[in-house]
């Protein structure tokens, strides 16, 4: 069942009166796959999604490792072939705009070619919902404002005034997530910020980019275009302001943006104001040469600008009574590892499995058990300040820049051990 009306205090239909009961807040990903699993392992299950529709569209993502069982378990491990992205090439540029080296990306990333995938966001997270749009309820433009806990359940007060009770409810709702402070605090207790700050937006594709992606450096200051599709020029340089903002996502007219910084402390006062992003951002790229003030240019009119710290979540724990957290919301990665999606995917499945044949308290902690080294090896992949692809020194960048001229072009013919150190157990039948 698909609703966009707010929750009412009814029961479900059918035999959900005698099912437990699950609310999950937030649609993007974490959030679909752990209402699949959920309805697998007998949960009657709510999500609620505080957008109006799902977000398609956005950046590319990786599913790689543990996660690719999970996505064939799934049934949508086809499609998301389908959609696969298969960027070819990657280079790596100087302040002037001077190629420095060129390798595949499976190099750096530690991906497998013909194994893992990248996809388009949007494809993944319409994959997930078409998976389980028949058998979840989906609300839409509302939130959790309250909920209130007790032996009988969570009574939880949504944003649009309607009130109900689940036996459990899990925060899918990301980095920033509100589920997680209801119930551990303010975030900054468990922000673990790595020294960057990025701004990412679509624009016209300015050099005709094909299945590439460019990576201009100097010290400190990244500048990325990223081209997912076959690609069209669109003539001339992107510098002077000459580069729009596009709709198209990464398509044939259209590529992915990002300016990536280093910052000495988060921005916070920045999160919620598109304002002083766009100034902060304009502010620090001032003097940049290459296609970066084209960028800029389209930055100041993007319509689906996402900007945002390079950080982690790091909690002790992932659940408090009958309320726990998956995904970002608890234990985000940051995209330097390129393991979010995965994680999200991995974590719904233990989460759900861990639940099916036996009380919260019990599933929980096994969930925990099972589930947090696998996390922390992913979450220890990058250190703080010192990613490779953004030195912040200029001998940093120049180690960096003689590594890259020496690396094999070829890409790995195994993954990192990392992203595959989960073996999924079966999914239990629901007692």
């Amino acid at each position: 069942m698909t609703r966009t009306d707010a929750p009412s205090g009814t029961a479900r239909t059918g035999t959900a009166a005698s099912r437990r009961t699950a609310l999950i807040s937030g649609a993007s990903i974490a959030g679909p796959a752990l209402a699949y699993w959920l309805n697998r392992g007998g949960f009657a299950v709510t999500v609620v999604e505080k957008a109006s529709a799902l977000r398609g569209g956005g950046y590319p993502i990786d599913v790689r490792g543990t996660a690719l069982e999970v996505v064939r378990r799934m049934g949508i491990l086809p499609r998301l072939r389908d959609a696969h992205i298969d960027l070819r090439r990657l280079a790596f540029l100087d302040g002037d705009g001077g190629e420095v080296a060129a390798i595949h990306p499976h190099t750096v990333t530690g991906g497998v070619e013909g194994r893992d995938l990248e996809v388009p966001r949007g494809d993944l997270v319409g994959a997930l919902h078409a998976a389980v749009r028949d058998d979840v309820e989906f609300v839409f433009d509302d939130s959790v404002d309250t909920f209130d806990q007790s032996d009988h359940g969570v009574d939880v007060t949504f944003r649009g005034g309607g009130t109900r009770t689940f036996d459990l409810v899990f925060g899918a709702d990301g980095l920033h997530s509100r589920t997680r402070e209801f119930l551990f605090g303010p975030e900054e207790q468990f922000h673990r910020y790595l020294g960057y700050c990025f701004a990412g937006f679509t624009m016209r594709n300015p050099l005709g980019l094909s299945r590439e992606a460019l990576i201009w450096n100097t010290p400190g200051r990244a500048a990325v275009l990223y081209a997912v599709g076959d690609g069209s020029a669109e003539g001339g340089s992107a510098g002077g302001g000459s580069a729009g903002c596009g709709s198209a996502a990464g398509g044939g007219d259209g590529v992915h943006a990002f300016l990536n910084f280093a910052h000495p402390e988060p921005p916070f006062e920045a999160f919620r104001n598109p304002r002083a992003q766009r100034d902060l951002v304009a502010d620090v790229f001032a003097d940049a040469g290459w296609e970066v003030p084209g960028m800029l240019a389209a930055l100041r009119d993007a319509d689906d600008l996402f900007f945002d710290a390079v950080s982690q979540i790091r909690l002790p724990r992932w659940s408090s009574g009958r309320v726990a957290l998956v995904g970002d919301a608890a234990y985000a990665p940051s995209f330097l590892t390129g393991q979010g999606t995965s994680l999200a995917l991995v974590g719904a499945y233990m989460l759900a499995a861990a639940l099916a044949d036996q009380d919260h308290t019990a599933g929980f902690a096994a969930y925990e058990q099972h589930t947090r080294e696998f996390v922390t090896a992913n979450q220890d992949l990058v250190g703080e300040g010192d990613a490779v692809l953004f030195p912040t020194t200029a001998q940093a960048l120049a180690r960096r820049n003689d590594m890259l001229r020496n690396l094999d072009t070829m890409p790995p013919a195994e993954g990192r051990p990392t992203h595959s150190a989960l073996t999924l157990p079966a999914f239990p039948t629901p007692s």
